[in-house]
């Protein structure tokens, strides 16, 4: 088999196609087309770039690939935009033609992007180094990539200036090669792992919070893109399991991304879904992922086989190690969570490291399996995109990551303990800490001092109620909650001079209260009457009021959930959350 593409694909190395041409002296990258499967349940979306491929040819699984064919360009020319369209080659061309497009340039000196992206199956990065020559791999990578409509159920997008929110999704769908003996026979798939990431504003740390798929959920109604483009509601279920969410009746990782939102509040940006493939082709590309196990574990059902003591894991054995739960813990899916954690925290540790990072031929074929292991939401359709994204989750220490687990109890309507229910109010404390951007773990100094900032607002005098002088902004709120707020604050708090301003010039997502220099101790006073956290006290300068009188201004968030209800986030995690942080190494029992 040589380097330019005759006979299969997937039988090419694509570390060793680099070829050397004798006419110019330079090394040339020389591709061949690849496909693959989709791991994704239900109807495909015609969302993005998931409608056309090469030669009208259809993606995984008979969805409309989603890769793009990149021009030619000249030497010295400026690379095109990823999100333009762009010729394609002839259905059957030569492979060889994409690596005439240009020579390999020299590496660029420093450090470059890193493309950083996680599975939902076993939550992986794959990182590649972007320099001039990657460029070249892009046609190749993009075309790899498959991508499904998020049916308006996500923000739009990731933004560099707030906090990112990605779900990760497993499913247990039968696809790929060698899959068969996996998952149900009959199933269109479930969701059958669930990972919520969430990547602080400032990105000095991040949390994965583990969603049981036996958890008692409502699913909302979701609207959802058929392949002829059209749209399809479908209905909504109280009362079931969440992993239901996924491939039943047809839903798709946009009604996963919905009931995620209606169950923690927090908003995604983005998914990814991954199928048993995913485990088995990324812990191969980064050669093994080291695991240790307190004990003996002889699996049947997953097919785990290991003795005790510390291990490094690949291919089959890496999916049996994710798969296994009767021998670990007490034998549920609890107890399989924390072997993923373990797993995953692992998997991040071997991708950080120096020996994957300054191994190109690691970073190539990482880059393979995870373009082709992956199913992505069509906002993020592209490497260029992928890239961009992943130079953000890509700023926080392993340290600073930390897994935690929904708190939950065994189901009380249950005689048979089968499914479990929300843990309250430990669970609604987890997510608010997630939704106002509170680590789970010690971070940086500069974050510390921050906080330190923050409470020493609510220290001091406080001025009586009846001397507050405050107007009221709607800022996001319900409809009618500026007009709720001040009857409550006249009436019950007797702070009576205050007033409704009306609705705010711009919505917040949280509730602030701006004050002048002289007005602090009034300030301190209304943020313990609503509740308000240190956060939420933003010093500044006063407003005249309707009377000509200097006052505050409390604008209502979208966080705002009533008069009288406490804004104030949990500084730390109740004590019966299970978690873990990423750097350390834990033993399975």
């Amino acid at each position: 088999m040589d380097a330019q593409g005759r006979g299969r694909a997937d039988d090419i190395d694509p570390a060793d196609q680099w070829v050397l041409n004798p006419n110019t002296g330079e090394y040339e990258l020389r591709l061949a087309p690849s496909a693959a499967q989709s791991s994704v349940p239900g109807p495909r979306g015609s969302g993005g770039r998931g409608t056309t491929g090469k030669g009208g040819t259809t993606g995984r699984g008979g969805a409309a690939r989603t890769g793009r064919t990149a021009p030619a360009r000249r030497p010295g020319a400026a690379a095109p935009d990823d999100d333009a369209p762009s010729p394609r080659r002839r259905t059957g061309a030569p492979a060889e033609a994409a690596g005439r497009r240009g020579r390999r340039p020299a590496p660029k000196k420093g450090k470059g992007k890193k493309v950083l992206m996680w599975t939902g199956g076993s939550l992986a990065f794959v990182l590649v180094g972007t320099s001039a020559a990657a460029y070249l791999y892009y046609e190749h990578l993009n075309d790899n990539i498959t991508s499904v409509s998020d049916d308006g159920a996500g923000t739009g997008g990731f933004s560099k200036d707030r906090a990112i929110n990605i779900l990760l999704i497993g499913t247990d769908k039968r696809t790929g090669k060698g899959n068969e003996g996996y998952g149900d026979k009959n199933s269109a798939g479930h969701a059958d792992t669930t990972l919520v990431l969430h990547v602080s504003k400032d990105r000095s740390n991040a949390t994965v919070l583990s969603i049981p798929r036996d958890l008692i959920t409502d699913i909302p109604d979701c609207p959802t893109t058929q392949e002829d483009g059209s749209e399809k509601v479908i209905p909504g279920k109280q009362r079931t399991r969440f992993n239901n969410s996924l491939g039943q009746e047809e839903r798709t990782p946009s009604c996963t991304m919905r009931t995620i939102t209606e169950l923690t509040g927090l908003k995604m940006d983005h998914f990814m879904v991954a199928d048993f493939n995913a485990v088995k082709t990324l812990t191969s590309a980064v050669g093994g992922v080291d695991v240790c196990l307190a004990k003996d574990i002889k699996d049947p059902d997953s097919k785990l086989d290991l003795p005790k003591g510390e291990h490094t894991i690949e291919g089959e054995e890496a999916l049996a190690f994710v798969r296994t739960r009767h021998s670990v813990g007490f034998g549920g899916d609890l107890s399989r969570i924390e072997l993923q954690q373990q797993f995953l925290g692992s998997m991040m540790r071997k991708l950080k490291s120096n020996d994957t990072l300054t191994s190109p031929s690691k970073m190539i074929k990482l880059a393979e399996a995870g373009t082709k292991a992956l199913t992505v939401d069509s906002q993020i359709s592209t490497i260029k995109k992928l890239a961009d994204l992943g130079a953000e989750l890509g700023k926080f220490d392993t340290k600073n990551l930390t897994f935690a687990t929904v708190p939950v109890v065994d189901n009380p309507a249950e005689k048979i303990k089968a499914t479990v229910v929300l843990k309250e109010p430990q669970a609604q404390q987890l997510f608010a800490m997630v939704r106002d951007d509170v680590s789970l773990t010690e971070v940086k100094q500069e974050k510390k001092k921050e906080k330190a900032a923050e409470a020493a607002r609510l220290k001091g005098t406080k001025a009586p109620a009846s001397e507050v002088r405050v107007r009221i902004l709607n800022g996001g709120a319900v409809a009618g909650s500026a007009q709720e707020t001040l009857s409550w604050l006249q009436v019950q708090e007797g702070v009576t001079k205050s007033e409704n301003a009306g609705n705010a010039e711009q919505p917040l997502a949280k509730t602030t209260l701006e004050y002048g220099p002289d007005e602090a101790d009034q300030a301190r006073r209304l943020a313990e009457i609503m509740g308000l956290s240190g956060a939420a006290l933003k010093p500044g300068q006063s407003v005249t009021n309707s009377q000509g009188v200097p006052a505050m201004t409390l604008t209502l968030g979208k966080d705002f959930e009533g008069a009288g209800v406490p804004l104030t986030t949990p500084e730390k995690v109740p004590d019966d959350v299970q978690k873990a942080t990423a750097d350390k190494v834990e033993c399975a029992k």
